[in-house]
């Protein structure tokens, strides 16, 4: 764990851009925006975060747990929506003095703007986002492009991941990239009587938490599990319907063994569905430091996970690598037929999670980047 220098008076006011707002209910960022705007308000700064939609149709302003929060009201749903708020936000922001920090770079043509009014803007540049097979050829190259203005209008840009940092330094110079992970909770206890409420017992099944998608593996590692009897279950979280082609083909290739239970968002049934797992299975293909596989570091999991370098990175000594489904059926039978190796492997992840993601390093590095900037 890296030590990081001790501020105990204000040093500035933060204003987070990016997200909906706050408390977190929509994903791994607003989680780091909320852990980040309290440990701030907790260390004496004044922190500002803006909220998409209002109750009353007007702009307001509110105070949540010493935090700040201006509510801007949309007219419209969606995608749309959010490029609204944004817009909205980006020009309510102009009389507001403070240090921006924006989560993501989906709108980076306003981040050029800001940088055109000389703001000192923070962009935390998340994932290859326009490398993702969900989205379409106009969606790729918009975000493309976004993702361009965003690195050129920071004043220092954040990368989630070694080779997120690789990637942004052939677009502007080493010394404005600074490469902070993501940060999981470390999970020691559990309530067990959870379980039950899921069908399956304590390391007697794996576990999957990623949105139903291609280029999660999903498939791959339903079908891989599913290739013969494995005297245990495959809890795969998420949401799963009858009129979407890829998650019929998820459940089609299930065996009996393989249980949806639909998205979970429970704190403690997340705790517990992760802490008694016997492995947590991981698929993601592109992206930086993953939210799920660092909780699942947290959790003490042994971690099955699709071999790439996002994923070696972090998983490191943790985990077993797959290619496709054949991978991931030998990667299982090793591990069920080697319980020395399930207790190595997730001695490692806590060991990994210890060196790299723990929320109150990462907290400290990005408050030192800030203390230094502003």
């Amino acid at each position: 764990m890296t030590n990081h220098p001790v501020h105990n008076v204000s040093t500035g006011h933060v204003i987070i851009m990016g997200i909906r707002g706050l408390p977190a209910a929509h994903g791994g960022f607003e989680t780091f925006a909320e852990r980040l705007a309290l440990y701030l308000v907790e260390r004496g700064w004044k922190v500002t975060v803006y909220c998409q939609g209002s109750a009353s149709g007007r702009r307001e302003v509110d105070v949540w747990e010493g935090v700040e929060r201006i509510h801007i009201p949309v007219k419209r749903d969606g995608s749309i929506g959010t490029i609204e708020f944004d817009i909205k936000a980006t020009m309510d922001v102009l009389s507001l003095p403070g240090t921006i920090l924006t989560l993501g770079y989906n709108t980076g043509f306003l981040c050029s703007f800001l940088s055109w009014r000389r703001r000192k803007n923070f962009i935390n540049m998340d994932g290859l986002e326009w490398k993702r097979a969900k989205y379409s050829t106009p969606a790729k190259i918009y975000l493309w492009v976004n993702e361009r203005l965003a690195a050129w209008a920071g004043t220092k840009l954040v990368a989630d991941h070694p080779s997120i940092a690789e990637h942004l330094a052939t677009r502007v110079p080493h010394d404005r990239i600074a490469t902070i992970p993501y940060g999981a909770p470390g999970i020691d206890q559990a309530d067990i009587t959870l379980l039950a409420d899921y069908g399956v017992e304590a390391h007697r099944y794996l576990t999957v938490i990623a949105r139903a998608e291609p280029e999660n593996s999903i498939l791959e590692i339903v079908q891989g599990f599913s290739a013969k009897p494995r005297g245990m279950k495959l809890l795969v979280l998420g949401k799963y319907t009858r009129d979407h082609d890829y998650h019929c083909q998820v459940m089609a290739a299930a065996s009996d063994e393989v249980l949806f239970p639909g998205p979970v968002y429970e704190a403690s049934r997340i705790q517990a569905l992760r802490f008694y797992s016997l492995a947590y299975i991981h698929g993601h293909q592109v992206g930086g430091t993953n939210p799920s596989l660092v909780e699942a570091l947290g959790a003490g999991n042994a971690v099955i996970a699709h071999d790439n370098k996002f994923n070696r990175w972090v998983a490191g000594g943790a985990g077993l690598y797959f290619v496709d489904a054949a991978d991931v059926s030998k990667q299982i039978d090793d591990l069920i037929a080697d319980p020395s190796l399930q207790r190595e492997l997730s001695s490692q992840a806590v060991k990994r999670w210890l060196e790299a993601f723990t929320w109150p390093d990462i907290l400290a590095q990005y408050e030192e980047l800030m203390v230094l900037k502003c």
